[in-house]
């Protein structure tokens, strides 16, 4: 059994050891989290957060999209604005930065699968192959009912650009969204368009497993059966785990799965490229290569290796 003990945070390893996995690599298993999307560029606050949530941070007090997320609203109807706007731009936007794009150049021709916390659809956004991504946190693509009364989700990109028009905002053919010019927009929808649950009438939530109410559809048991069979097909492949981004908040769903599926096979690399948390277990020394850097400058780099 390995261990949880890390070895601690490393910039010994190259850029060349990892280019030099990746090309050996018969399989790679991607696991990415929420650092791999802010490398991209998607960030919660600052300037971005400000440009189209100014009306909500002056209300309710909060100072970033992943905060606005947890509160608790006067009405449906402006808890719908502002989750409208949270979805749409990081959703249906692309990123400012080509990362997801270039991630896929290096792993187009591997047998690959992806495994991810996200749940702002990049990957498949940027042309990865859907049969090979599993989104185990949900989608802010879909809706669900908040009881919930049945497992089914719903997409809902048509119902958030009508909230978003209601609100004043343009949505521009590239999908940039544009705040009404000279005036505020709306903090709330009309009531016709809050989201209700077409078999009960509850009100709609997000598909997101922030508690036991999550939704696991057919869609997501198909993805979870497709890892599954991808990790048992490659159990003693020349493998390399490569983790992306990944953080402490939930680590057994990647870290520690990625750490154990390479203890297990002594033909596997571990990979890890993260900001500040670059590291692996002690008993895979030897065996892990830690980068602490920049994802999008690591990824860039193995284009050019």
């Amino acid at each position: 059994m390995y261990s949880k003990t890390a070895t601690g945070k490393s910039t010994n390893n190259s850029l060349d050891e990892l280019c030099k996995a990746l090309d050996q690599a018969e399989a790679v298993c991607i696991g990415a989290g929420a650092g791999l999307s802010a490398s991209a560029g998607f960030v919660y606050d600052g300037p971005w957060f400000r440009r189209y949530f100014s009306d909500f941070e002056e209300k309710y007090g909060f100072h970033d999209m992943y905060t606005g997320g947890f509160t608790q609203f006067t009405s449906l109807e402006e808890q719908w604005a502002y989750w409208s706007r949270m979805i749409f731009l990081n959703r249906y936007c692309d990123p400012p930065k080509p990362v997801y794009q270039n991630l896929l150049e290096l792993v187009k021709d591997k047998d690959y699968f992806v495994l991810t916390t996200n749940v702002d659809h990049c990957f498949q956004k940027a042309g990865f192959n859907k049969s090979r991504l599993f989104y185990t946190q949900g989608d802010y693509g879909l809706w669900q009912c908040s009881r919930p009364c049945h497992q089914k989700t719903y997409d809902n990109e048509a119902n958030v650009r009508q909230m978003l028009e209601a609100q004043g905002f343009a949505i521009r053919e590239d999908r940039a969204l544009t705040p009404p010019l000279g005036t505020s927009p709306k903090m709330a929808v009309p009531t016709e368009l809050v989201p209700r649950c077409p078999k009960c009438g509850a009100p709609m939530s997000m598909n997101l497993r922030a508690d036991a109410t999550f939704v696991e559809d057919d869609g997501w048991h198909i993805a979870a059966a497709r890892y599954q069979n991808f990790m048992e097909e490659h159990r003693d492949s020349v493998i390399l785990y490569l983790e992306l981004g990944v953080g402490l908040n939930t680590p057994g769903i990647i870290k520690y799965n990625f750490w154990q599926q390479a203890y297990e096979n002594p033909n596997a690399v571990y990979a890890c490229v993260n900001r500040g948390q670059a590291f692996a277990s002690r008993e895979l020394v030897g065996r892990s290569i830690c980068l602490d850097g920049d994802i999008a400058a690591a990824v860039e780099g193995l284009g050019k290796g």
